[in-house]
């Protein structure tokens, strides 16, 4: 039986998106027992049995990275993202790195990118088998690390399906339920562009938008006081929000918008789709990939032409009564269930 370890450190940082995933990879984990593997997950000590008896925990202990060899021997290592602080000590374990973008380098002076090449390009030396999330960040990768001699293969992330919310409910920031609004959601920080939606929104007087999402840096009080000396009365900053008041959010929006600039894959795009909703995306990095030509795009931030682009796809949409079923079917080829049958293959074929 070979032995199988999964790093889910990711967990200490259960709001964040690598925590997501890592939530979806336990519980994903933990429901299956598997005849010729077992399955061992590296996680804080909050975790340890908090996704059942089917698989072993390993916890996690700051002396492990300056004596890795007290780790027990695995046959395979997976770093389901970058950001890792231990690798296997046996030279036998084969080792699977998964990334997911490279935003450092349009985000870090340029002393910093060059840290931050180097020691991807170390991780990468590393590896055994190197997976990208999409073919975009997998591009990122070649065109950025001369000299790289692995294979970047590329399996994309899965989705879980936003579960819906009970009956009835609706969140306590709501105060008109039948007011109809936008959402979008992320992280509040300036590679998010979120701010190009404020002057959009003031050629949008009958919705409202909510974006919701970490807001604790200088970009998102950038944005609160430009909603507060612009009035902008049809705008809420919510900051990070439960399951279920997302779930009702994207249940209940007219459109998602989501102008990003740096994205590795962007979950909330198939979310969104989940729930048969339009979507508006900025034409960077990986959004037109993953959006493919289920998703509409602005061109370009010049106000009048977001407004223009969202009132005619919206009638579009609301004029074709196939399309949301289109995204919904689309947003289901983004299983988690497709994306861990093609890592189990990838662990038997090592």
């Amino acid at each position: 039986m070979k032995k199988i370890l999964i790093d889910l450190s990711a967990l200490k940082y259960i709001n964040s998106g690598f925590g997501q995933i890592s939530l979806n990879y336990g519980h994903f984990f933990g429901s299956k027992r598997f005849d010729d593997m077992e399955v061992s997950l590296l996680v804080p000590d909050a975790f340890v049995g908090r996704f059942g008896q089917n698989v072993r925990y390993i916890s996690i202990k700051k002396f492990y990275q300056y004596l890795p060899f007290l780790l027990p021997k695995f046959d395979i290592w997976h770093a389901i993202h970058q950001r890792i602080k231990l690798f296997p000590f046996c030279k036998k374990t084969k080792i699977i790195l998964t990334i997911h973008d490279l935003n450092f380098l349009y985000e870090d002076d340029d002393i910093s990118c060059e840290k931050g090449l180097m020691k991807l390009k170390n991780l990468i030396e590393k590896a055994d088998v190197v997976i990208a999330i999409s073919h975009f960040t997998k591009y990122q990768i070649l065109n950025n690390l001369s000299g790289i001699r692995k294979e970047v293969r590329v399996i994309y992330n899965g989705v879980a399906v936003p579960a819906d919310p009970p009956p009835h409910y609706v969140p306590s920031f709501i105060k008109n339920p039948k007011e109809k609004f936008f959402f979008t959601l992320g992280e509040v920080k300036k590679r998010k562009n979120f701010h190009v939606l404020l002057d959009f929104m003031k050629h949008m007087p009958d919705f409202r938008l909510y974006i919701a999402g970490s807001s604790s840096n200088y970009y998102a009080r950038e944005l609160e006081k430009r909603i507060l000396l612009e009035n902008l009365n049809n705008i809420s900053l919510l900051g990070q929000i439960s399951d279920i008041d997302k779930s009702w959010l994207y249940k209940n929006c007219h459109a998602f918008l989501f102008p990003s600039l740096l994205e590795g894959f962007g979950l909330p795009v198939i979310e969104a789709m989940h729930y048969g909703k339009p979507v508006f995306l900025s034409r960077h990095t990986s959004l037109p990939e993953i959006g493919s030509d289920k998703a509409f795009y602005w061109d370009t931030f010049d106000t009048e032409h977001m407004v223009q682009v969202v009132k005619e796809k919206l009638n579009y949409f609301h004029s074709n009564i196939s399309v949301a079923e289109n995204l919904k079917r689309y947003a289901a080829t983004f299983s988690y269930e497709k994306h861990f049958q093609e890592y189990l293959s990838l662990y038997q074929s090592l």
